[in-house]
């Protein structure tokens, strides 16, 4: 039996956990013998990884609720330290979530474990000291924004573009007609599609308003989709729902965000991956962010970049449109809707602006690019 090789991954986010479970899974056709262990979520325990610490306890965004979650945190780290000196990995892969994964890099590279980081921190957004501490402590950076290459090279870190993941995993199982037969949908009427976010922070937060939004749009005319992510808390979303004055007009979609994406004629969505998931797939969109007053102050002051949304940034323009903080309103997020859906011009011109990110991301795969970069590093040659 060829020796183990042990890899260590640290994913705080359902999206990371989505992007790091291709890559495991192209490992695990690949090697013979590899153990997977550290943090990540259920798409990634079905690709073989043990766990240390419950996914759901992650899934945190923004200044002050980070720091109502700081004696985890800071368990987190402490214990990480004592399992990466007990149990010693070949490659220690970090994606995404910077604020931990930046300081357990720290950790890593002090015990001499070569670091990938996969998905690489947004210095170019904020917080730009961080890419000294990319060209200190990671041995390589996957970027999966095809900017982020050049920009890196400025600072001499290694660095690879591999590609945006999303080039892999957005797939359709269902027509539209299937679709709708699915979910007792109406295949002819319009669907606006509402997707609030994946943490129970960020539904909280926009959830009422997405719902309160939908009052004032005929009901004749359109039909309205709201996504229910797995990461959520199921009993707090539909109790919202339900209590919302337009409940009897919303249907609830589990699953089959791709399809929900692309069969609906304009989408309303929290900023995340999910806006760039959604570029990708074309839909003309509105983008919206909202956080607690506190964290919203304190980045404010902090961003470096004129748009919050993906798309918007990629293409280096506002493309579509944003609303941010107080400016995220029912009355708003009706009005840019009825703009779009009564204006065919405008609609045409953004899909167009929208194919350009298709191109630009779908030009290679991320999981066989990674598979490259990890056995360079593991020194595994064909």
């Amino acid at each position: 039996m060829k020796k183990q090789i042990r890899i260590f991954w640290l994913v705080g986010e359902s999206s990371g956990d989505l992007h790091a479970s291709l890559v495991m899974r192209r490992i695990n056709a690949d090697f013979e013998n590899v153990h997977h262990y550290g943090i990540g979520g259920p798409r990634m325990q079905k690709e073989g990884l043990n766990i240390i610490f419950p996914f759901d306890r992650f899934a945190v965004m923004g200044f002050a609720e980070v720091v109502k979650h700081i004696l985890f945190f800071l368990k987190v780290e402490r214990d990480i330290a004592k399992l990466l000196k007990k149990q010693k990995p070949d490659l220690a892969i970090l994606v995404d979530y910077p604020g931990l994964n930046l300081r357990i890099a720290n950790i890593a590279d002090d015990l001499k474990i070569p670091i990938l980081y996969f998905i690489c921190p947004q210095f170019w957004a904020w917080k730009h000291k961080r890419v000294f501490q990319l060209k200190e402590r990671i041995r390589h950076v996957a970027c999966i924004l095809p900017f982020e290459k050049e920009l890196l090279d400025i600072h001499n870190v290694t660095s690879t573009y591999v590609g945006h993941p999303i080039a892999e995993e957005v797939e359709y199982q269902l027509d539209r007609v299937s679709f709708a037969r699915f979910f007792g949908l109406d295949p002819e009427k319009k669907w606006i599609g509402f997707f609030p976010g994946s943490r129970n922070g960020e539904l909280e937060r926009m959830l009422p308003i997405y719902l309160e939004s939908t009052n004032g749009l005929d009901n004749n005319e359109y039909q309205f989709l709201f996504s229910k992510a797995r990461s959520v808390s199921h009993s707090r979303f539909m109790a919202t729902i339900e209590n919302s004055s337009n409940a009897k007009s919303i249907n609830v979609i589990d699953g089959y965000n791709y399809e929900m994406m692309k069969y609906c004629d304009f989408l309303v969505l929290t900023s995340g991956t999910v806006t760039l998931e959604a570029a990708f797939i074309g839909t003309p969109m509105v983008i919206a962010y909202k956080s607690s007053f506190i964290s919203y102050q304190i980045g404010k002051r902090l961003v470096r970049v004129d748009n919050i949304g993906l798309p918007n940034i990629i293409l280096r323009k506002t493309v579509v449109p944003e609303l941010i903080q107080n400016d995220v309103t029912s009355h708003k997020i009706r009005a840019i809707i009825k703009q779009y859906m009564n204006n065919s011009e405008l609609y045409a011109t953004v899909q167009e602006e929208l194919r350009t990110i298709k191109a630009m991301l779908g030009e290679k795969k991320a999981s066989i690019q990674m598979l490259k970069i990890i056995k360079e590093m593991l020194k595994i040659h064909e």
